[in-house]
């Protein structure tokens, strides 16, 4: 009975899967779009929008409706049909009231930027008609037209260089048209636009085409909406952060450097003709290995280009449009700097987003001059926290460092706020009584570290004549490296040796014998206790040092000055090196190997190296040392 009964189940499942059709999901998916076509998509297209409102009003009879949103919504609709509904719609537009949500957000969201020139036209007076009449469907709207911002995946070939082709560009143009005449209308779409913007941000990782797209139509809303400026760049700013972080200098100058040696091993057989002064230069053709890097890179440059627009030196047939433009420019940098104190300045170590800075304030002499002054109201203000000013003293030192395009007046002007500023500091403070420590005087130290940075790298403009040595002198930098803070114990070694060959060169400063103390010292704290770290140094980044992106570092590299030893310095380095040489060749075993003050300054910069290079063998000591990135003392 148990036998028959198993049977029994094996009959029926076997009997009702022989009975059942199979389909194959492209099968199943043709058969479901032609029971809907016949479904839903004759019956609303014969009634048409003003009969499914009217059944609505009524009757309230939603079925109707939710037949003809399915149609709106399903269907692709040719341009006879579109132009046709959304005058239907248009006419009636004051009915359309909140009850009509499902219709309304289904006509909004149809595809029109693709369209024919009088399907547009009909989709804008309706989107500006609806939106303009119930406020209730403002937002939706506002969504809908900055998602179309966002270019989709497979557009890829649209964008070269974040520059649409002429034929997206134009369907981009019809949005923000409409978009501009929505703002015109409706005061309250500000708002609604500020939080679109802000929320349909594509994610940092998203492709290149697709972040660029949406900056690109980010800066076009600027040109015909300037009240958005402040929000907007500060936005940009807060996005582009994202980008420089997950695109560290290492990471690139890494994945760029195995690509130049893939170029070397492709061809090794030598060139037949060299040229010494030609430099190797980037092939900017070439994406940036780094993905997030290369995004970065395409953004920056949008926006260098957007810049460019704001140039006081351009667009002016006389006098007042040039005194007008210069106004305009200043008025814009205050917004950039707003957006850089909140976003830019407070983040330690970021690479290349502050560039957009650097870049706009070589347009004129005079914003370039407006940036410095901000950060010097930062620095000599003790409400600011310590790290603020601290940062602003490092962008300071590195903008004056750096800038080609800054007058040499202006150098020695803030040099001589620098110099004021410390020596002050020395007389104010007890040196005797105070706390010397690297925490409690981080300001001072800081502001002495970016004056002996400065007079370093900039020495051969700051030593060109007997005029600017006289400047030199009237700093009275000896007073600064000689008092009891010894400014140069906490200084990175590099700007320290740096900034004492110049000295020594011209004669304004003796701190080599200085220095060979502060390292004897070091070494003693380290030799005591094996784990010890040497004497507090100061965490220091150079936040301009060399841009590494390809395609924008065009801009950058006519502006950026590389460091230049001064001629006094390159002599004296000569003549060590073959002193150096002589005497050791001259000196005979068991000669006294003790060196007379002279001497001492001679032998500090190759002995100072030795002997910190061999202590950071270890990899932990090796980190402990490591306080910021390069300063850029390389000839």
């Amino acid at each position: 009975m148990a036998f028959n009964s198993n049977m029994s189940v094996i009959t029926s499942r076997t009997s009702l899967s022989s009975i059942l059709k199979t389909y194959s999901p492209a099968e199943r998916e043709k058969t479901k779009a032609n029971i809907m076509n016949k479904v839903r998509f004759e019956m609303p297209k014969q009634k048409g929008i003003l009969e499914v409102v009217k059944a609505v009003e009524e009757r309230q009879h939603f079925e109707a409706m939710n037949e003809f949103v399915a149609f709106l919504t399903e269907n692709n609709l040719d341009d006879t049909e579109f132009i046709s509904i959304f005058t239907d719609a248009r006419s009636i537009v004051n009915q359309l009231s909140p009850k009509f949500t499902l219709l309304v957000e289904a006509l909004l969201s149809q595809n029109w930027t693709i369209r024919s020139l009088e399907a547009r036209k009909a989709y804008c007076e309706f989107c500006l008609d609806i939106l303009v009449a119930h406020n209730k469907y403002l937002q939706f709207g506002i969504n809908k037209l900055i998602n179309l911002w966002i270019p989709q995946e497979n557009d890829i070939g649209q964008w070269l260089n974040g520059k649409p082709s002429a034929e997206l560009d134009n369907g981009l143009q019809a949005i923000h048209q409409l978009l501009e005449r929505i703002l015109n209308a409706i005061p309250m779409a500000f708002d609604a636009t500020l939080d679109a913007i802000e929320h349909s941000f594509p994610y940092y990782k998203k492709a290149t085409h697709i972040v660029v797209g949406y900056v690109h139509n980010i800066l076009e809303l600027l040109k015909y909406k300037p009240i958005f400026g402040e929000y907007v760049i500060q936005l940009l700013m807060q996005n582009l952060i994202i980008l420089d972080v997950h695109a560290p200098r290492a990471a690139i100058e890494e994945l760029e450097s195995d690509d130049e040696d893939d170029d070397d091993g492709e061809d090794n057989e030598p060139e037949m003709f060299e040229m010494d002064e030609c430099e190797k230069k980037p092939d900017i053709d070439r994406p940036m290995n780094h993905p997030i890097a290369h995004t970065l890179d395409i953004c920056m440059m949008k926006i260098f280009e957007f810049l460019d627009l704001k140039n006081p030196q351009i667009f002016q047939q006389n006098e007042m449009e040039r005194q007008q433009k210069t106004v305009e420019s200043i008025k814009f940098l205050r917004l950039l700097i707003k957006a850089f104190d909140n976003v830019i300045l407070p983040i330690h170590n970021t690479h290349h987003a502050q560039f957009i800075l650097f870049y706009f304030c070589s347009l004129k002499q005079c914003l370039g001059e407006q940036f410095l002054t901000s950060l010097w109201d930062k620095i000599k203000n003790p409400n600011c926290s310590a790290v603020i000013r601290q940062a602003s003293v490092g962008y300071m030192a590195s903008f004056l460092a750096r800038s080609k395009y800054i007058n040499i007046n202006i150098l020695k002007h803030y040099l001589k706020e620098l110099c004021s500023w410390a020596h002050k500091y020395i007389r104010d403070c007890d040196q005797y009584r105070s706390n010397g420590s690297l925490k409690a005087n981080i300001v001072f130290f800081s502001v002495c570290q970016a004056i002996f940075y400065v007079i370093a790298f900039r020495s051969r403009d700051l030593t060109v004549d007997k005029k600017s040595l006289l400047f030199l002198q009237s700093l009275h930098l000896s007073a600064l490296v000689t008092c009891n803070f010894n400014p140069l114990r906490v200084c990175l070694p590099a700007v320290a040796t740096a900034f004492a060959g110049v000295t020594r060169a011209y004669q304004l400063a003796y701190c080599h014998a200085i220095l060979e103390r502060n390292a004897r010292r070091k070494l003693a704290t380290v030799y005591a206790n094996d784990t010890a770290t040497p004497e507090e140094t100061l965490d220091t980044f150079f936040p301009f040092d060399p841009y590494l992106l390809k395609l924008s570092g065009q801009r950058i590299t006519p502006i950026y000055l590389v460091y230049q030893a001064s001629e006094a310095e390159e002599h004296i380095a000569a003549e060590n090196i073959s002193s150096n040489a002589a005497a050791a060749k001259s000196r005979k075993r068991g000669d006294s190997e003790m060196l007379d003050d002279h001497e001492v300054d001679d032998f500090i910069l190759s002995d100072k190296r030795q002997r910190l290079t061999s202590f950071s063998k270890n990899p932990e000591r090796e980190n402990q040392f490591t306080y910021g990135l390069s300063p850029g003392f390389h000839i």
